[in-house]
């Protein structure tokens, strides 16, 4: 039987590279915490917003490259909806960068129901998804959900993640560097699956949860009816036609769980909207 000791010697399992990440670990969460806006969570951000920024446009020209725009009135519409969302979340998050965003809306023609927002606030909406969204308010509830990501710093904090996981796992790959090539492989194998299942997918989901959360509040502050958010997601569930993964191996939660988390929030959201729109 191959032993795990706590020491350097040959087969065993050394500790020293395991500490020195951990208290790495702890330094780096110390210097690089931000704060969520409206949710006020804690979060793991280490570059700066006009990387971001750079970043965000890099990618987005070359993913505009690639694909065809529409330019009819679907798209100013899709133009129109976003400034006004734009503008409700400066009223209502005067402490966010603003000037760090350049803000852009554009129709992609795809049927892919999709939507996305690249760092610095670079959004793209799939025409195969307005069958879905139905109407401006399913549309405001899509848009919002995309425009929090980006307030939210998602991205950043998802890169922020990822090197962390790099990290430990070349730790890990030290610590079992003097073990049988088999053994290492099992090891690894196993951290690989437990920062995967147990990290990274488990924050994609809070962010998905997240950007329903602040998107919904957007969108009533911007005047659209936020009761139309959990009908998107009983369209969305429709018409996956209950495809949908399960929820610990996905990056988003379930459509049921969407639905639920977003009637919790109907209130405050009712509220909001209510007070600033009849």
């Amino acid at each position: 039987m191959n032993r795990l000791r706590m020491g350097g010697g040959r087969g065993g399992l050394r500790w020293w590279p395991i500490l020195l990440f951990v208290l790495y670990l702890g330094y780096y969460w110390v210097s690089n915490r931000a704060e969520v806006p409206l949710t006020g969570r804690s979060q793991l951000v280490d570059m700066s917003q006009e990387q971001e920024l750079a970043l965000g446009l890099q990618s987005y020209q070359q993913i505009l490259s690639q694909v065809r725009l529409a330019n009819d009135g679907r798209a100013d519409q899709v133009r129109a909806i976003g400034q006004r969302l734009v503008q409700a979340a400066q009223v209502q998050l005067p402490d966010v960068a603003w000037q760090h965003f350049q803000w852009q809306f554009n129709l992609v023609e795809d049927n892919q129901a999709n939507a996305f927002c690249l760092p610095g606030g670079k959004v793209a909406v799939y025409t195969g998804i307005l069958p879905i969204t139905a109407n401006q308010d399913g549309l405001a509830v899509v848009m919002g959900h995309e425009i929090a990501h980006a307030i939210a710093r998602h991205g950043a904090e998802r890169m922020a993640h990822q090197r962390l996981v790099q990290m430990g796992s070349m730790a890990a790959g030290m610590s079992v560097g003097e073990m049988d090539p088999a053994t290492q492989r099992t090891v690894m194998a196993a951290i690989g699956a437990g920062a995967q299942y147990g990290v990274l997918l488990p924050f994609s989901r809070d962010h998905e949860s997240e950007a329903d959360h602040i998107g919904l509040m957007i969108a009533a502050r911007a005047c659209f009816d936020p009761r139309e958010a959990p009908k998107l997601w009983q369209r969305m569930a429709a018409a996956a036609g209950g495809s949908q993964s399960s929820e610990f191996m996905s990056t988003h939660p379930s459509h049921d769980t969407r639905i639920n988390r977003l009637n919790d929030l109907m209130p405050q959201a009712l509220a909001i909207y209510q007070q600033h729109c009849r």
